[in-house]
């Protein structure tokens, strides 16, 4: 499959960001225990990217460098949806959303430490803005918040910081399957890496004692587009855009997922927001829309 042109690249991208800020509604719209739904969502998402590469491609063998990078991926994964959908239902899927957008701070943390990377006055200035958001949107109201909210807040900053170690884990796996002399697909990686987080969240479920038989037809459908859309679908539209479109434009075009989580809850779920709620809103994008771009590559928050 050939790349788009710089047009339809956008509106794929714009169109793959808006499926996964929707994601965050159908995990509150399931009424199904939060880690369930994540094991739901990649045991389904692993058939269906297996299925994608036994007709497309060929699965190929996989070096000993990627095998040792992969559980970094798998466990990191496994987490981050734990975090975000027991978030989710704590503080609303636009809020949650947005923090889990937190990600592109950890991830240039890690560049920073892990990879000896620069930190320049574009990320400094982004952490200033987003942080100054998240106080118009909480800061004034922290102490009068009810503690499960906060706990939900926490939870939400802690999916970004696992999401990060997943995009580093995933894409070091990516390349370390590319190194040898049959370059296995990316879909391969991916498929692997989901089979794997179901095992770990299958086991933590199992732990906490959740159920995970979904209660009905409409539970069902919730699941199977949450695997086949909600991930499998809007990674593909993302993936594809993002080798075509300026790294400014694609980073514009990805804070599409938090707006669109954010309107959501207006919409579906009866937020009221203030007026400073949607100015920290907006300041909190902006910030992490500027400190996003202090690198080549856009991190992508393919939360939910």
């Amino acid at each position: 499959m050939s790349d788009p042109q710089p047009r339809a690249a956008s509106l794929e991208l714009l169109i793959g960001a808006a499926i996964i800020g929707s994601n965050g509604l159908m995990v509150r719209l399931s009424q199904m225990p939060p880690i369930a739904v994540a094991f739901w969502r990649m045991l389904l998402a692993g058939i269906l990217l297996a299925a994608v590469v036994s007709l497309r491609h060929r699965w190929q063998p996989l070096s000993r460098k990627a095998w040792l990078w992969l559980p970094l991926p798998i466990l990191a994964f496994a987490v981050d949806l734990t975090l975000w959908h027991k978030s989710i239902q704590l503080v609303g899927p636009g809020l949650a959303t947005l923090l889990a957008n937190a990600q592109v701070f950890f991830m240039a943390l890690a560049g920073l430490f892990v990879f000896g990377e620069r930190l320049g006055p574009r990320f400094l200035a982004g952490v200033l803005l987003a942080f100054f958001g998240l106080w118009l949107l909480l800061g004034a109201d922290w102490s009068t918040l009810p503690p499960q909210y906060r706990w939900g807040v926490w939870l939400g900053l802690g999916t970004g910081v696992a999401y990060a170690a997943y995009n580093i884990g995933i894409k070091r796996s990516q390349h370390a399957a590319a190194d040898g002399k049959v370059r296995a697909p990316v879909e391969q990686v991916l498929c692997i890496a989901a089979f794997g987080s179901a095992l770990c969240l299958g086991l933590l479920g199992w732990a906490e004692g959740e159920v995970f038989a979904p209660p009905s037809l409409h539970a069902w459908g919730i699941l199977l587009v949450l695997a086949a859309v909600g991930h499998c679908l809007s990674w593909v539209l993302i993936s594809r855009s993002m080798v075509v479109l300026p790294v400014a434009l694609a980073g514009l075009l990805l804070l599409a997922q938090p707006i669109v989580a954010y309107l959501l809850d207006v919409l579906v779920l009866g937020l009221m927001p203030t007026p400073r709620h949607w100015a920290g809103l907006m300041v909190s994008l902006l910030g992490i829309f500027v400190a996003g771009m202090k690198s080549k590559q856009p991190s992508v928050a393919q939360e939910a």
